[in-house]
């Protein structure tokens, strides 16, 4: 390879830690103005591969070129001052700042030794012109106050205000609505048409083929292959990904339907009104909507997270007076929800930790816990469900996204429960992951569980469910079966009512 061809050349890069070989022999590299896709399952390497990139982890085996040019040892300050600028999916700004002073933080323009207010507005100012978003956001405004797409773009004007020529994108969409997504899509376009080169991690696929011209796979820490993303589609990145074909339809048809488990009458509370449903055992039900229509208000409402102002909650033909989470847990419900990481794990606690803890009550005298049986509880569920970890002493938050998912099941099936909420259960998780979701999914249900389970991809929903309920603006507003299943019906009624409905149903 001629060096000075690429922004970037990351040439037989290899990186170990104790015990894991995290990088074997990978080179990389991105041109100018171009924009590539880095994709794989988690642990495949793209994030260590990339904070060798920014400097946070050191290089001990193999070559980086930027520009053209050798750099032996790469520090975060030597990234940025070689234009090298990171947006992560959890942002790392000052909430409690304004937006110029975050975009400027570290290179605040002064003016006889005082921070100059005027200037530091107007360079905020005008590089927001530069992308279009200065009418969105106002360089005085509290970045606590904007949105989070809004906040990606501070992301953005803080990497140009930099002088940035190669910006990495790690999941940037993964709290995004869809109409936020095209947004930044545009504002990545207009970037590539300033010549400046893009690395795009997502697990997101569909973006892949919409956004990027070149896609790099990874596994297991090693290079697999490059492809023209025109040249290319879903089905052959994962398996180029996984190693084996993956099917889009997951649904199980042998999974017998039974009795009642989950009736919900007319719940309302300040952000769901008059919500209605009702699942079977052993079936899994889909609940769709647009952002912003109630979907993880009435999960949360329904595990006794949130209040409930008008309604009945009945699990399994008994009332759950004055719901609360662990009066739902005590009647076997299990919720996964959307933000596991903050939400449903501990993430500083240990993985047996985290996986005994709604059972501590039970195996526990007199505030002493059972060693044994907190030992064996964990150790039954990290087999049941192939939790990849090195030990049950492990730290959640240093498990992968599919790995801490499991873990979340794996507490709900220590309190035995048999009716689980899923809020968004395949959100930043890769591809190989999802399959294995996907599975322990149609296994509770095999084995008798009821399933509600919330999801922002249709695909996803028609792919694996018995029949898909509608919210739109805090409602309820239609129940598709199988039979009924279609993209555009589906869509229309989260939009907006439709005479057209096909097999769809109003009301439960």
């Amino acid at each position: 390879m001629a060096e000075e061809k690429y922004t970037v050349l990351m040439k037989n890069i290899s990186k170990e830690f104790p015990g894991v070989k995290a990088l074997e022999d990978v080179t990389f590299a991105v041109k100018p103005g171009e924009v590539k896709a880095l994709v794989g399952e988690n642990g495949a390497g793209k994030s260590t591969l990339i904070k060798i990139l920014t400097g946070a982890y050191s290089l001990e085996k193999g070559e980086i070129y930027v520009h053209g040019q050798k750099v032996d040892k790469m520090t975060p300050m030597i990234s940025e001052q070689l234009g090298i600028a990171a947006v992560y999916q959890n942002l790392v700004l000052a909430n409690h700042l304004t937006v110029a002073e975050n975009v400027m933080m570290g290179a605040m323009p002064t003016k006889f030794g005082f921070l100059n207010k005027k200037m530091l507005a107007q360079k905020t100012q005008e590089i927001l012109e530069q992308i279009d978003y200065a009418e969105a956001i106002r360089p005085t405004e509290k970045v606590g106050n904007l949105s989070a797409s809004q906040q990606g773009m501070v992301a953005i004007v803080r990497a140009l205000s930099r002088n940035a020529r190669i910006i990495i994108f790690d999941e940037p969409t993964a709290v995004l609505a869809a109409r936020e997504v095209e947004e930044l899509f545009r504002v990545i376009r207009w970037l590539r048409e300033q010549n400046i080169s893009i690395i795009y991690i997502s697990h997101r696929l569909e973006e892949i083929f919409k956004l990027c011209d070149t896609v790099c796979v990874m596994k297991d820490g090693k290079y697999v292959g490059e492809k023209q993303v025109s040249e290319s589609n879903e089905d052959q990145l994962i398996a180029m990904m996984v190693g084996r074909d993956l099917s889009q339809d997951h649904y199980d048809g042998t999974r017998t339907i039974g009795e009642e488990m989950l009736r919900v009458e007319g719940v309302s509370n300040t952000r769901v009104h008059n919500c209605s449903l009702q699942i079977r055992q052993g079936e899994i039900v889909g609940l769709y909507g647009l952002v912003g229509s109630g979907r993880t208000e009435l999960s949360r409402a329904l595990f006794g997270a949130d209040p409930i102002d008008a309604g009945v909650v009945y699990v399994k033909g008994e009332v759950l007076h004055n719901p609360n989470p662990r009066k739902a847990i005590d009647h076997k419900m299990g919720l996964l929800p959307e933000d596991r990481r903050r939400q449903g794990l501990a993430q500083s606690l240990s993985l047996k930790h985290n996986i005994n803890m709604p059972i501590y009550p039970r195996i526990g005298t007199a505030g002493i816990i059972n060693t044994a049986k907190e030992k064996a509880t964990c150790s039954q569920f990290i087999k049941a469900l192939a939790i990849k970890t090195p030990s049950p002493n492990q730290i959640v938050r240093n498990l992968s996204g599919g790995n801490q998912q499991k873990v979340v099941v794996g507490k709900w099936l220590a309190a035995k429960s048999s009716v689980f909420i899923m809020d968004e259960p395949t959100n930043g998780i890769d591809v190989g992951a999802k399959e294995e979701i996907y599975n322990l999914i149609n296994t509770l249900a095999r084995e008798g569980s009821a399933i509600l389970m919330i999801s922002s991809y249709m695909t996803e929903l028609m792919g694996i469910c018995d029949r898909i309920l509608i919210m739109r603006n805090g409602t309820i507003v239609a129940n598709v079966e199988r039979q009924d299943f279609n993209e555009e019906m589906i869509l229309s009624l989260a939009i907006k009512q439709t005479s057209a409905t096909g097999g769809a149903t109003y009301g439960i």
